[in-house]
């Protein structure tokens, strides 16, 4: 730690030469993290400190787990790079593994670089698939699928609705299915349910379902704190087959036990499965960057005769591969799915109590998995949000 406070001297401080995300330039100053261990990270100042978030809820596996460090160097000391032109072992059995615990035989995987390219290529792929390059996307309000310029125009994100014009990129928005708040005014969390779907199936026939190219939903909350009500998935899956449209499950936060399964959807069985999932985060427990689009057998058919002219330099880095590899495996051995889903409703229960004590809690959400959603309001008869 000595060390690396002298060598931090040699240079102008973080705050004058990075740009840092999601903040104001002017007021960033983070301390400084020099090493981690489960659940706590250590700072060049000698703190240790309880990472209640998993940083960007992508820490699953906790910091510095060994299998993973292990994987890491063992893959970097072999070959660290060669790219997907070439085979790559690390990323076949990454591939296979994702499939085998997905349950799609016979489906295909595409590695990006993260959470938001993932989606980016979900929609081209499912596009492509369908032979509608320019087909619709229905996404919802209250969403987030990335922030680059296509993830932002596929999100109903307040923050960024300004930079962008979702119907340019042929994106059809809806109401969310957020019984809390009602936007349909519905008595029920099942009604909203059904209202919700109503409106996308209302969408797809405004649209054409010959011009819908996808339907893209979170399964479970994101950063909108919307949990979508128990009937809401089985119902939009329905809807999505019955007009042969795909549904593409953004599981980039949800997925690997987040939400108490390795998949938020599998909570609401087989028969709800997505045609496509777009995963990242928890993916290599945010050792290294990775992320995956997931393709059902029949978009993997529809897209093996077409040239792909897609894809980013590092797409299926082997060492990142190698990651996933080994957090899966440990996901796997070390039962830490049912350890989120057990933990998650301890986790619940006190939060539950948490509101009989606390009025400025208007309601509690989720509890799945380790994930959870705390609505904070100004009056619970009102509802109105403490924060704008």
């Amino acid at each position: 730690m000595a060390r690396q406070s002298s060598q931090a001297a040699d240079h102008p401080p973080e705050r004058e030469t990075v740009l840092h995300s999601w903040c104001i330039q002017s007021e960033w100053n983070a301390p400084t993290v020099i090493g981690g261990e489960g659940a706590r990270l250590f700072t060049a100042d000698g703190r240790t400190i309880l990472d209640m978030s998993s940083l960007a809820e992508c820490s699953n596996l906790g910091h510095q787990h060994p299998r993973v460090i292990a994987a890491i160097r063992a893959q970097a000391e072999q070959l660290c790079f060669v790219t997907s032109a070439w085979g790559a072992g690390p990323r076949a059995r990454l591939a296979s593994l994702l499939l085998d615990e997905a349950g799609y035989p016979g489906g295909r995987v595409f590695f990006t670089l993260g959470g938001a390219d993932a989606n980016e290529h979900a929609v081209k792929f499912a596009r492509a698939a369908s032979g509608k390059p320019r087909g619709w996307v229905i996404t919802r309000e209250r969403s987030y699928h990335g922030a680059s310029y296509a993830a932002m125009a596929l999100s109903g994100d307040a923050r960024t609705a300004a930079q962008v014009d979702p119907e340019a990129f042929r994106v059809r928005r809806v109401p969310p299915p957020y019984p809390y708040r009602g936007p349909f005014g519905t008595s029920s969390a099942a009604e909203c349910a059904a209202a919700a779907v109503r409106r996308i199936e209302e969408a797809i026939g405004e649209l054409g379902a010959r011009e819908v190219a996808a339907v893209m939903m979170e399964p479970n909350a994101g950063t909108n704190g919307v949990v979508a009500p128990d009937e809401f998935w089985p119902a939009l899956r329905a809807a999505t087959r019955a007009s042969s449209i795909p549904l593409i499950a953004d599981e980039v936060m949800s997925a690997f036990g987040r939400c108490g399964e390795w998949f938020a959807w599998q909570r609401h069985g087989a028969e709800s499965r997505p045609d496509v999932m777009t995963l990242a985060k928890g993916l290599t427990g945010a050792h290294l960057p990775l992320g995956a689009v997931v393709l059902s057998a029949e978009l993997a058919r529809a897209l093996e005769p077409q040239m792909l002219m897609t894809g980013l330099t590092y797409c299926g880095h082997p060492l990142a591969c190698a990651a996933g590899v080994a957090a899966i495996e440990s996901y796997r051995e070390e039962a830490l799915i049912e350890r989120s889903r057990r933990l998650g409703a301890e986790l619940f229960k006190e939060l539950q109590r948490m509101q009989d004590r606390h009025a400025v809690i208007g309601e509690v959400r989720g509890g799945h998995g380790l994930f959870a959603v705390v609505e904070l309001v100004s009056g619970r008869l009102t509802r109105e949000p403490l924060a704008p």
